[in-house]
């Protein structure tokens, strides 16, 4: 019997180009399920991969932890999902069960937690194995290409919102009208928060009060900080824009008890002195994305509240060009591969 086969955008090695090729469609092993993928989104943290940047990577891969699609085949012992469901995979590609985080139900911070696309091969492809933990179901309403970005970019805004103490009525800010900021506006504003948008530059204060801020900071025109302590300060700041520099110049203007949030992957330090956290007992938290239950919860709420990404699609032939999209900064404002 030939080999059944699919296409598939993989790097051969780090620094390589994307490249679309036929692979053997691969079968789902114990515990595990295939994906027939539908759409997946391009996310910046796919840089990871093409670039080599994160450790142990073993090539060829092929990258995507924004998978949306159905189940194709499952592996033995896989008894929580059925052929035909729809699901999907985000960052969270499985966990061991068995550290001591994993054994305190903190599955998010597992200390062997796989990563679709990294420990093993995502959603670039027409079809995709995961571990069964790995999956989240998607509600009936919501189209592929609109859960897959919820499964990464929209996951780390919702989760890191709703466990940042932050109640109805508080001053969030959102830093950077991109990627996870547009989504992090909208959620903020269905969070019933008062919620201002920080941007550079005037052209995106309509974008920002369309998504549901009440107002809008030019940072390059006015000291966001200021502008923020004449609002009375902020309760959290979300700094979605990997930009260590604007978040360091953020952190005055959190209020009394306030947060700063970050989900903006940069490597660079974010400078703080003690005493700008000491007075009025200000916090600096990191936070990422979630578990499948996190991703089924926001998947849910965005079924219900009508939050959706804005979305550029590519068909899988034009993967490298989705991908160059994504990384030039220039795509509005999340790029989805579909199959």
């Amino acid at each position: 019997m030939a080999t059944r086969t699919m296409k598939a955008a993989q790097v051969v090695k780090g620094g390589a180009a994307l490249e679309v090729v036929e692979r053997a469609i691969p079968e789902a092993g114990a515990g595990e399920v295939r994906i027939r993928v539908r759409a997946c989104g391009v996310c910046h943290s796919d840089a990871l991969v093409v670039d080599g940047s994160w450790p142990g990577i073993s090539y060829p891969r092929v990258p995507g932890h924004e998978v949306a699609g159905v189940v194709d085949q499952l592996g033995s012992g896989v008894t929580q999902w059925r052929a035909g469901q729809r699901v999907g995979v985000g960052w969270h590609g499985g966990h061991d069960g068995t550290c001591r985080e994993c054994r305190r139900g903190d599955f998010r911070n597992c200390r062997n937690q796989k990563i679709a696309g990294i420990s093993y091969d995502g959603g670039y492809a027409e079809y995709m194995v995961a571990p069964a933990e790995a999956l989240a179901a998607i509600p009936d309403q919501l189209s592929d290409i609109d859960a897959a970005p919820l499964l990464c970019a929209g996951i780390t805004t919702y989760n890191s919102l709703r466990h940042s103490g932050a109640l109805p009525g508080d001053l969030v800010a959102v830093q950077g009208i991109g990627g996870l900021g547009h989504l992090g506006v909208q959620f903020a504003n269905k969070f019933g928060y008062r919620t201002i948008a920080i941007g550079r530059g005037p052209e995106d204060a309509i974008l920002a009060k369309k998504l549901g801020a009440s107002a809008y900071i030019d940072s390059r025109a006015t000291n966001a900080s200021e502008e923020l302590q004449k609002l009375g300060g902020a309760q959290v700041i979300l700094a979605t824009a990997p930009s260590s520099k604007a978040m360091s110049g953020l952190i005055d203007g959190l209020g009394p008890n306030g947060e700063l949030l970050v989900i903006g992957a940069d490597f660079d330090p974010i400078e703080v002195s003690p005493v700008q956290l000491i007075i009025g007992s200000k916090r600096l938290q990191g936070w990422a994305a979630g578990t499948p239950a996190d991703s089924e919860d926001t998947l849910r709420f965005a079924e219900l509240t009508g939050v959706r990404a804005m979305i550029e699609t590519y068909p899988l032939e034009k993967a490298a060009e989705a991908y160059a999209r994504m990384m030039s900064g220039k795509a509005e404002f999340r790029a989805v591969l579909t199959m």
